[in-house]
C-alpha cells in the first residue's frame, strides 16, 4: 500500500514539473511577443494556456484522489496540499501570460524604445522567477526557494519603474493612450507572475517544513 502511495506522489510531482515547463514556455513566449509581436507566437501561447488548464485539472484530480482515498497524514498531507495550491498558482501564471500575448498584437503594440526596453526587462525578471521557482521545486531546495521569494522585490521595483514611465508618457501625451494603458496592464501581469512564483516557493517551504510565510502551520 505504501509503495503504491509513494508511486502516486512521484506521479504527482512529475505532472507538476511538466506543468512547470509549460508555464515557463508561456511566460518566455509572452516576453518574446513584446520584442516581436508575431501571430504564430500568440497562437502558441493561447493554445498552451488551454493545455495548462487541462494539466491543472489533472493535478487537482490526482490530489483530491489521494486526499480522499489514501487519507495521508503529516508530511504526506502537506505534500499533497501544497501541490494543490501550487497548481493553482501555476494556472494563474499561464492565464497572465496568455493575457499579455492577447494584448500585444502586431497592429497595436508600438511603444517608444525606452518603454519597450523597460517592459522587456520586467518580463525577463518575471521569467527568471518562474524558472527559479520550478527549479527549486524540482530539487526540493529551500535555499533556492527563499532566493526566489527575496527576488520578488526586484520585480516589484521594476514594475514601479515601468509604471512611472507609462504614467509620465500618458501625462505628456507621448504616445497613444490606449496603447499606454495596455502597457500598464502588461506590467501588472508581469508583477503578478512574480507574486505567483513567490507563492510557489512559499508552498514548497510548507511542503518540506510545515512553514508557510514564516509561520508553522
Amino acid at each position: 500500500m505504501r509503495n503504491r502511495f509513494n508511486a502516486q506522489l512521484e506521479m504527482l510531482d512529475a505532472q507538476t514539473l511538466v506543468m512547470g515547463t509549460s508555464i515557463e514556455d508561456a511566460v518566455t513566449q509572452s516576453v518574446d511577443m513584446l520584442e516581436d509581436p508575431r501571430e504564430d507566437i500568440l497562437e502558441r501561447v493561447i493554445e498552451g494556456d488551454d493545455d495548462i488548464d487541462r494539466q491543472e485539472r489533472e493535478i487537482e484530480s490526482l490530489c483530491l484522489k489521494l486526499l480522499l482515498m489514501q487519507q495521508p497524514v503529516a508530511s504526506d498531507l502537506r505534500h499533497v496540499s501544497a501541490v494543490l495550491k501550487i497548481a493553482g498558482d501555476m494556472e494563474r501564471i499561464g492565464d497572465q501570460a496568455a493575457n499579455i500575448a492577447e494584448i500585444v498584437r502586431a497592429d497595436s503594440w508600438a511603444p517608444a524604445q525606452g518603454l519597450k526596453d523597460s517592459m522587456v526587462a520586467l518580463g525577463r525578471r518575471s521569467q527568471h522567477m518562474v524558472h527559479a521557482a520550478m527549479e527549486a521545486y524540482a530539487e526540493d531546495d529551500l535555499t533556492k526557494a527563499r532566493l526566489v521569494v527575496a527576488h520578488d522585490q526586484k520585480v516589484n521595483d521594476s514594475f514601479k519603474n515601468a509604471r512611472e514611465k507609462i504614467v509620465t508618457e500618458i501625462r505628456c501625451q507621448k504616445g497613444p493612450v490606449p496603447m499606454l494603458v495596455d502597457a500598464l496592464m502588461i506590467a501588472k501581469y508581469f508583477e503578478r507572475i512574480g507574486d505567483h512564483s513567490k507563492n510557489i516557493c512559499n508552498w514548497l517551504e510548507y511542503k518540506l517544513e510545515g512553514i508557510y510565510k514564516e509561520k508553522r502551520i
